[in-house]
């Protein structure tokens, strides 16, 4: 009976949890990390892959400090403290600047040669335009994949794979755009380290640099009459022969 009414009390005194009760902050803190945990992550995985962002960091944030006390000691007064109040965040922010850049280069080095990492190029493309996750034409033989976006330039296909063998998937792609989009400009970037192709890292760059040709509102109806063909588009890819090429069902489930 001791034992029962021991458990019994340690139970009682526990706070109950309601139905609509918060949970505690330690357990959202262990599903979300902060944005500092989040740097530090990105840190360490850009150093994995560019030993030198430490030093060109430190050398930001150094150069930000010495720079703001050179200009403390030519004007009047030689304020040094407010100096470094200035230039301390300064500093901070150009090592963040660099972070970030290093970073995207670091990630961009460990999509290469990774499938659907053409796909994954257009991903800094953010307002203005709308992106498919999935490849609109894929060669099951070759591997190779074609990722469409639509924006003001009109619609872009990024290709994966070499120049030559992507063609005929592209040329096919650009054919059965064409019938219901006469008037929209089809642009053709070709992610890869090849002559004639473009780095993944200025993919978004060169993609961002096609001239403008189409209104916002005219990017949504751009998007639906893709959207209307796509559910009639047949499963067999683009120019391939399914007679000579055919993929198998162990890809198909």
């Amino acid at each position: 009976m001791a034992k029962t009414t021991d458990s019994a009390s340690t139970e009682a005194s526990q706070p109950k949890r309601g139905l609509f009760s918060r949970k505690p902050k330690a357990e959202k803190a262990a599903k979300e990390p902060g944005r500092l945990k989040q740097l530090g992550q990105v840190f360490q995985m850009t150093r994995k892959n560019d030993p030198m962002v430490v030093w060109l960091m430190l050398l930001a944030f150094l150069g930000a400090i010495v720079l703001g006390l050179l200009i403390s000691l030519l004007l009047p007064g030689n304020n040094w403290i407010t100096a470094l109040l200035i230039s301390i965040p300064v500093g901070l922010l150009g090592a963040t600047m660099i972070l970030s850049r290093r970073a995207e280069r670091a990630a961009f080095s460990q999509l290469e040669g990774r499938p659907g990492a053409a796909g994954a190029a257009m991903s800094v493309l953010r307002r203005g335009w709308i992106l498919k996750d999935q490849p609109v034409a894929v060669s099951p033989r070759t591997q190779d994949l074609v990722f469409l976006a639509i924006g003001r330039a009109g619609v872009v296909l990024v290709t994966e794979g070499p120049i030559s063998r992507v063609k005929p998937l592209v040329d096919a792609e650009r054919r059965r755009l064409g019938r219901v989009l006469p008037n929209v400009p089809i642009h053709v970037v070709n992610a890869g380290n090849d002559e004639g192709q473009v780095p993944l890292a200025a993919v978004g760059k060169k993609m961002k640099k096609l001239p403008k040709a189409i209104t916002k509102l005219e990017v949504s109806a751009v998007d639906k009459r893709i959207s209307t063909l796509g559910s009639a588009k047949l499963p067999i890819p683009k120019g391939i022969d399914p007679t000579r090429a055919r993929p198998s069902r162990r890809s198909g489930r």
